[in-house]
């Protein structure tokens, strides 16, 4: 089985994430100002991909999709389906676990404006390639928002044409890792469900559709 190597704490990947880092490690230093690790385990069934850590959110915690609002949908969502436990508190070390599911970012370090660049995330793809084929049990992959989507399109080798982002569809597909169930999603993000893109109700939708799919 393949070994995933995360991205180190001073990746050099990226100049413009490297300089937008080093700065916010000056500005708060007892943040955790570094490419963000995966939460959950590498042998879960289910991954959920997203755009980038928030400034304020992963990048200040640690922990993806912590101490922002699209980690309060995300993870309120993923107790209701039983693939969490413990209470979610908008900290790393609340004590909340994830059951079943591993959660990670197309981009692991957080980029100004929450833009990442397409240079930035195709030199962060090879840490996802990595991931995903460390990953033996994976049978379904809920994509939060058109760049994870294409990232990860990409990532498996997939046409982006044959594969149109359109929230709550899911995708069958056939690859290396053998047959994977693909789901769209809008990202739950403050700003789409203020705008009501996307609801709490229809993205409880979609993540129930793709577990009861791969039958987690």
């Amino acid at each position: 089985m393949p070994v995933f190597t995360p991205p180190s704490r001073d990746c050099p990947l990226c100049l413009r994430l490297v300089t937008f880092r080093e700065e916010s490690r000056r500005a708060h230093s007892d943040w955790h100002n570094a490419p963000v690790p995966s939460f959950g385990q590498l042998d879960a069934p289910l991954l959920i991909i997203g755009l980038a850590p928030g400034l304020n959110g992963a990048n200040r915690t640690g922990r993806p999709f912590t101490g922002d609002y699209a980690g309060d949908l995300l993870y309120e969502t993923l107790s209701h389906f039983g693939l969490a436990k413990g209470i979610y508190n908008r900290s790393a070390d609340d004590g909340f676990t994830l059951v079943k599911c591993r959660v990670t970012n197309s981009v692991r370090c957080v980029p100004p404006a929450n833009k990442p660049l397409p240079l930035e995330i195709k030199n962060c793809r090879n840490f996802l390639i990595s991931e995903i084929a460390a990953m033996p049990n994976l049978k379904g992959i809920l994509m939060l928002g058109r760049v994870a989507h294409e990232s990860l399109l990409r990532t498996l080798d997939l046409k982006l044409s044959q594969f149109p982002f359109i929230h709550g569809k899911l995708h069958e597909t056939t690859g290396p890792k053998g047959s994977l169930i693909l789901a769209d999603s809008y990202h739950c993000s403050r700003y789409n469900t203020n705008t009501g893109r996307l609801t709490p109700a229809m993205f409880r939708s979609v993540v129930g559709e793709l577990i009861a799919r791969i039958k987690v």
